[in-house]
């Protein structure tokens, strides 16, 4: 049947499509790669919700930019990255922005304004739910939190006051797993190379002390 070319696909569905593995970024340092994404926030009023959209600098896990808003729109995003930009000092063809493919991510106005930051876009594969990582697990640890609400925000301010507050902690209090329980403004400085040489010296004190232990 092969080789009569019998095999071929003849059914009304669509075949299967191999996607392609992108190539994978390494961040060796602050502000090279960010990752970004919109997590719902409920409200009082069954079925609307606030969007937090959220940038993480995945070297450094630090907040780099966040705001809230009453709806999803690529003008918002945009809008975020500007200030991103001019407050990390971003210069050109300095940043890759990692996202999904949800339709603020890829809206015009997004892309324009990327464009002209000279910010590097990046998109996960279709149908792949583990491509955005990094700002899926702050989002986890942010709704997770003891002090998380129970009760659904009254308003955008008692929205924006509690992530501000979260913001705040995770940055400068956070010893985060994923880089050698520091904080991600530690990280972020590069006063993480004091501080775990410090720590090195007390482990091997310690050690010298109690080498049974």
């Amino acid at each position: 049947m092969n080789e009569c070319k019998q095999l071929k696909h003849r059914d009304k569905s669509k075949p299967n499509r191999k996607i392609n593995k992108p190539r994978a970024l390494t961040a060796t340092a602050p502000n090279q790669i960010y990752t970004w994404d919109i997590t719902y926030l409920p409200t009082q009023v069954k079925g609307i919700f606030l969007y937090l959209y959220l940038v993480l600098d995945i070297y450094s896990r630090k907040i780099v930019g966040w705001q809230i808003h009453h709806e999803e729109l690529s003008v918002l995003a945009a809008d975020l990255m500007t200030d991103i930009c001019n407050k990390e000092k971003v210069e050109k063809n300095q940043v890759t922005l990692h996202s999904d493919n949800g339709s603020p991510m890829k809206g015009a106005t997004m892309l324009a304004t990327l464009q002209e930051l000279g910010v590097v876009p990046s998109f996960s594969r279709p149908s792949v739910s583990n491509d955005n990582p990094y700002s899926e697990s702050v989002f986890r640890t942010l709704k997770y939190r003891p002090e998380y609400p129970e009760k659904p925000f009254a308003d955008i301010g008692v929205a924006i006051d509690w992530v501000k507050c979260f913001v705040q902690w995770y940055k400068h209090e956070h010893r985060h797993s994923g880089i050698k329980f520091i904080t991600p403004v530690e990280r972020h400085t590069g006063k993480d190379i004091e501080i775990l040489v410090a720590r090195t010296l007390v482990y091997k004190k310690a050690k010298l002390e109690n080498p049974n232990r």
